[in-house]
């Protein structure tokens, strides 16, 4: 520490100097110097020169061990157009020293053994990547992108079976009556009871250091083997793949991370003997061995595709975090939240074809699985604590494991090119359907055609799709229509070099799709054609799905009571309601309306149906003013109230539903305005709205008492007034225009005393008149205003 301190003094001296002097030339007239003297401008050049490669010399050192780039300095008048570039430079210098002096003075952690080389090493371009031999072609069963029926499961045995494996290789049809195979494992799978320890609170075990320890590179046959039989002792795996699609059609699983509580291990999965790896079924599959996986609804496929392995026990640590609300749920934000530790994601896109694997690659893939078991600990017990288990919906712990079991149950299937709609997940469809284009007739056509040639030749050449062209260039191409070489390259822009080598043949397509899209379909009608397609195939999933509808079988006293209430009600329907019209446009059948109605309650109260409704409107009208111009109102106590049998003036409704059924004796039909329509009323309700109904008159009376009341005081008081008001005073009145000018000022000093009106003053206007400039300050000798303290 000591040495550090003398070195920083010692450049600190000499910056302090060096500055000093570069202010003192810079203050001389150094263009008059060199005038004067020849020799002095010699020496200027040659020290100039010697200064300018020295500052190169530093920009390339320091740009070497930075993110900036160094700029080229060939002459001082560069400096001037570089300066940007040196200015990055000596930014990425003094950020880099300051995360240094953190990390060595501890305010912050470490992210990461390979964070060193992360800052060192510029993040990997995807140009800029060399050219690798594709592995598929020394593949054992080289991969096939022209298949057509379904997706024959690659496995040869089945271990842990409860279904044989002849019984999984029969072929069933699907609901576009497509021959496919079913899941090998989708027996062990729904029939699958996780363990207990699942729903209970335990002590995270913790992993091992990861600076300490390293995973073991599994390349061979024989490393396999060891790897397998270690991993039938453990009770919990951690699995991870990486995937590499650029340059394949299909993708392939390029690495497999499997960790247990105290080993990590790395399988290279581009091996030409790679269908060994099937062998792992006796642990993947094995029910004893619980396996946790993070967002494995596409390693779930690619285990099946590329491996033939399936997964029994799954524990996704995604829907996990989905279950617990957590503000994100990707692997990194695990990791950080968890451990503290931060991935380096900029090797997420890394070529994982690359062998041999280099250190900062190797460690990312293994931090992917060496804390998995440590999160779901963590995760778990969070579960548990969160979960009521005697309610289902409030069940997380169920909620994970049920979404765990659907992905894995997930089955892969070829990817089949739709001519005709696009449909698929390699289809023309998905892709439009995102964007919002606006093509005709033409356009679209050669759209469907570009797109389905590069899908084509994507196959043909086993490439991405994207490497061939990217989606973009397929909407360029479809809105330029290009008729030549040159302008077929400027819409694409960037272009492969099996592109380039296709040129010729893209164009050939693009014309002839152009004749056809003269009297070819429109945009707007395929995509109608095909959502309701989409629709009608819902409905028919939908019904060929059973529905369980749980119904108690009714005892026989209930079933004669529902009888004679049918008997009764002939019919609870009509077509039309004498109150509220027609308002739906279909009428229920005659077997819909000789059916009982239980449990039927209105959601709103109605008011209380008394006689008086249904009496003469100007009656009613009457008796309304009457109540209101009464005084008093008499409140008969609900004790004194005649009971229900006694009460004729209450119309009574059939109570629909359990409760027992009342009816009117003395009810009249022509009292009836709603025959048609039925009303459920609780008697205790009527009295209750009855009560409300008199107490809201009573209030609304007494309002209008008081109301007539003031109205009568003043016009008592203005004619008590009429004779005694004074004569109107125009002379001291205010003026209509600004009689409220002076309000505000009154307001705010009510304690001043009231000062008389100025006499007329004939000279007041003048100064009314505009004014002209004021006279220019002159300038005072001295020190300016900004450098005054």
């Amino acid at each position: 520490m000591d040495s550090f301190k003398t070195l920083q003094d010692e450049i600190s001296k000499a910056l302090v100097s060096t500055t000093r002097s570069a202010t003192r030339i810079s203050s001389a007239d150094i263009p008059f110097q060199r005038s004067l003297n020849p020799e002095v401008g010699t020496a200027l050049d040659s020290q100039n020169a010697r200064l300018l490669h020295l500052a190169q010399r530093l920009l390339q050192n320091a740009a070497a061990s930075s993110d900036a780039v160094g700029p080229k300095l060939p002459d001082v008048e560069a400096i001037d157009a570089n300066w940007r570039g040196v200015v990055d430079v000596i930014d990425s210098l003094l950020e880099k020293a300051d995360t240094s002096l953190d990390e060595y003075t501890g305010v912050v952690r470490r992210l990461s053994p390979s964070a060193e080389q992360a800052a060192v090493k510029p993040r990997p371009n995807i140009a800029e990547r060399k050219i690798i031999a594709k592995p598929q072609l020394t593949f054992e069963h080289v991969p096939t992108n022209d298949d057509k029926g379904g997706f024959r499961p690659l496995i040869t045995s089945k271990p842990h079976a409860k279904v044989p494996i002849e019984d999984c290789l029969k072929t069933f049809k699907d609901y576009k009556n497509r021959e496919q195979y079913p899941h090998p494992y989708q027996a062990e799978i729904e029939s699958y009871e996780y363990p207990s320890f699942l729903y209970q609170h335990a002590e995270p075990q913790q992993y091992p250091p990861f600076e300490s320890t390293t995973a073991t590179f599994v390349d061979t046959p024989e490393a396999l083997a060891v790897m397998l039989e270690e991993l039938k002792t453990a009770k919990e795996i951690a699995i991870d793949l990486e995937h590499h699609d650029n340059r394949s059609y299909i993708g392939m699983v390029s690495l497999m991370q499997i960790s247990t509580r105290d080993k990590d291990w790395i399988v290279d999965t581009l091996k030409p003997w790679r269908r060994k790896l099937e062998c792992l079924n006796e642990v993947f599959a094995d029910p004893n061995i619980l396996k946790v996986l993070h967002g494995a609804f596409m390693d779930i496929i690619w285990l099946q595709r590329d491996l033939g392995l399936y997964v029994v026990g799954l524990f996704d640590t995604f829907h996990a975090a989905r279950s617990l609300g957590y503000p994100a749920a990707s692997l990194a934000y695990l990791l950080e939240r968890f451990i503290n530790f931060k991935a380096q994601k900029q090797y997420q896109l890394a070529d994982w074809r690359i062998r041999p694997l280099g250190p900062e690659l190797f460690e990312y893939a293994r931090a992917d699985t060496h804390f998995l078991l440590y999160i779901f600990d963590n995760m778990r017990n969070e579960l548990v604590e969160k979960s009521d288990f005697s309610d289902s919906e409030r069940n997380k712990v169920q909620d994970v494991l049920t979404k765990s079991k659907e992905t894995a149950l997930q089955r892969y299937e070829h990817p089949v090119y739709d001519n005709k709609l696009g449909l698929g997940p390699v289809g023309w469809y998905k892709l439009i359907s995102r964007t919002p284009v606006q093509f005709t007739s033409q356009q679209f056509s050669v759209f469907r055609a570009v797109h389905q040639w590069r899908d084509a030749l994507s196959r043909k050449e086993d490439e991405s799709p994207f490497f061939i062209m990217p989606n973009h260039a397929v909407f360029s191409v479809s809105r330029a229509l290009p008729a030549d070489k040159p302008a077929l390259l400027l819409a694409i822009q960037h272009v492969s070099h099996i592109m380039r080598a296709r040129a010729d043949e893209l164009l050939g397509v693009i014309a002839e799709a152009k004749k056809d899209g003269v009297n070819g379909p429109e945009l707007n009608d395929v995509l109608k054609t095909i959502a309701d397609m989409r629709e009608a195939d819902i409905v028919r999933s939908e019904a060929q799905i059973p529905k369980k509808v749980i119904q108690a079988s009714p005892t026989p006293a209930l079933q004669q009571t529902i009888l004679s209430s049918t008997v009764a009600i002939p019919a609870l329907r009509a077509s039309a309601s004498d109150f509220w019209g027609k308002l739906w446009q279909g009428s229920p059948t005659a077997q819909e309306r000789s059916m009982p109605i239980v449990d039927i309650d209105l959601a709103l109260p109605l008011p209380p149906l008394t006689a008086e409704i249904f009496a003469d409107t100007n009656q009613v009208i009457e008796q309304a003013t009457l109540k209101a111009e009464q005084s008093q109102h008499t409140f008969v106590p609900k004790e004194d109230r005649p009971q229900e049998d006694q009460r004729t003036d209450i119309f009574v409704v059939k109570q629909l539903g359990g409760r027992k059924r009342k009816r009117a004796e003395d009810q009249s039909p022509t009292l009836d305005p709603m025959t048609n329509d039925e009303i459920s009323l609780d008697p205790a309700a009527v009295d209750k709205e009855s009560e409300e109904a008199a107490a809201k008159q009573e209030k609304a009376a007494r309002k209008a008492a008081k109301k007539l009341k003031k109205r009568e005081q003043a016009a008592q008081a203005a004619a008590l007034n009429d004779n005694d008001e004074p004569a109107f005073d125009y002379a001291n009145a205010p003026t209509i225009l600004h009689a409220n000018d002076n309000d505000g000022k009154k307001k705010k000093d009510k304690k001043e005393k009231k000062k008389k009106a100025p006499g007329f003053n004939p000279f007041g206007g003048l100064t009314d008149a505009p004014k002209g400039l004021p006279r220019a300050q002159k300038e005072i000798a001295g020190r300016s205003r900004t450098f005054k303290s």
